[in-house]
């Protein structure tokens, strides 16, 4: 009798103290789990209340949202470009948010941006590198590298080349050794795809970047190999794009001429450019697009040269840039210079107007300084972009 009680006293304890390790085991982790060490004592942990499961529609537009925030690039805020500049055309330092007032279509905005002239650029360096260049590749070289050695540490510059194809050497970077590689790599080509280079800079890198930017164009103007953009193109995406553009030209014509005649030298390939589509909804004064002639004429004639320094003109213009002219080894490098300095002194004011834009449509822009006997140069008018992705490419 007391041997079947104590056998029956022994298995109500087991019992019992089974039942404490299953509900403790049910507010613990086991052993090794959740710690560094496989024999370590057990943690108390509590178990979080769960997360509600969104419905597929929010998870779709979420994921929309996202895709958008990546690919898509925000135009609503305007940003000009401003230099002020005293009587001896000297820049004026110095001034603060409120010596500045813009006007959109003569209604005052509120300024929502400003930075000073010691923020950084970031400039595109874009080089004809076709066979007509007046330079040798040499000296386009040295007087490119100088420009870049005249820059301020903290900008950014990316380098990109043309011929009959355009050439991306180095995409936007402050390693200067970098840069240098870029321009020494570049190589004289035949034909000159001018439309498409600056389109793909304009639209497929300086459109994407935030910040103060210009693109620095050493050209003839001439094209005669583009096929997927046109000059129309261009200067309506000077108008939606907010850097300065600062052409440095160089005349060809009468070496052109020299090998259209028989003076040595080889062919322009002959490319029908891209007809533009609708008409140009900024009225210029530049001729119609040329019509396709042999290789002999394609890109040679009076009237191309004259539409090409129009061409030149109306980006400088439109963008608030300055057009330079180069003859000689020794006002190109001073052309390179001037431009490196001139990037100093430029003031950046952006606002949201008061008003939403309609893409495609232009607006009057007024900047004005409550200083006396000042010049304020700035972009006149700009043209709400329509809404662009981005190349992943």
């Amino acid at each position: 009798m007391i041997k079947r009680f104590a056998c029956l006293s022994i298995f109500l304890c087991s019992l019992c103290a089974l039942s404490i390790s299953v509900s403790g085991q049910s507010r613990r982790v086991p052993p090794g789990k959740g710690t560094d060490k496989p024999n370590a004592r057990p943690v108390t942990v509590s178990t979080p209340a769960p997360t509600p499961t969104p419905a597929p529609e929010e998870i779709s537009q979420d994921i929309s949202e996202a895709n958008d925030d990546v690919v898509s690039l925000e135009t609503q805020l305007v940003t000009i470009p401003v230099r002020v500049m005293d009587r001896k055309n000297r820049f004026i330092a110095g001034l603060k948010q409120e010596d500045f007032q813009v006007l959109e279509d003569n209604l005052p905005q509120e300024i929502a941006y400003f930075t000073n002239e010691a923020q950084p650029f970031t400039v595109a360096l874009v080089l004809d590198m076709s066979y007509s260049t007046t330079f040798k590749i040499a000296e386009i070289q040295s007087a490119a590298i100088a420009f870049i050695d005249q820059l301020r540490p903290d900008d950014k510059v990316l380098v990109i080349s043309f011929d009959e194809e355009v050439h991306m050497l180095s995409e936007v970077t402050t390693d200067r050794a970098r840069i240098y590689r870029a321009i020494r790599s570049t190589k004289i080509g035949t034909g000159t795809s001018i439309y498409d280079a600056v389109s793909m800079t304009m639209n497929d890198r300086m459109r994407s970047i935030k910040g103060r930017k210009a693109i620095v164009l050493f050209t003839d103007g001439v094209d005669t190999t583009s096929r997927r953009s046109n000059d129309y193109e261009n200067l309506r995406d000077a108008l939606e794009l907010d850097a300065l553009v600062y052409p440095i030209r160089y005349d060809t014509y009468a070496d052109v001429q020299r090998m259209k005649n028989g003076g040595g030298g080889i062919l322009i390939p002959s490319s029908k450019p891209k007809t533009p589509t609708g008409g140009s909804p900024f009225p210029t004064s530049l001729p119609p697009v040329p019509t396709v002639r042999t290789a002999n004429e394609k890109g040679t004639t009076e009237a191309e040269y004259r539409a090409a320094e129009e061409y030149l003109n109306q980006l400088a213009l439109r963008t608030s840039g300055t057009i330079y002219l180069a003859s000689t080894v020794g006002n190109l490098n001073q052309a390179f210079s001037k431009i490196a300095s001139e990037l100093r002194e430029f003031y950046s004011i952006g606002y949201y107007p008061a008003k939403e834009g309609v893409p495609g449509k232009s607006h009057r822009i007024k900047v004005k300084v409550n200083q006396p006997n000042v010049a304020v140069r700035a972009r006149d008018s700009y043209v709400v972009p329509k809404k662009k992705k981005l190349r992943t490419s």
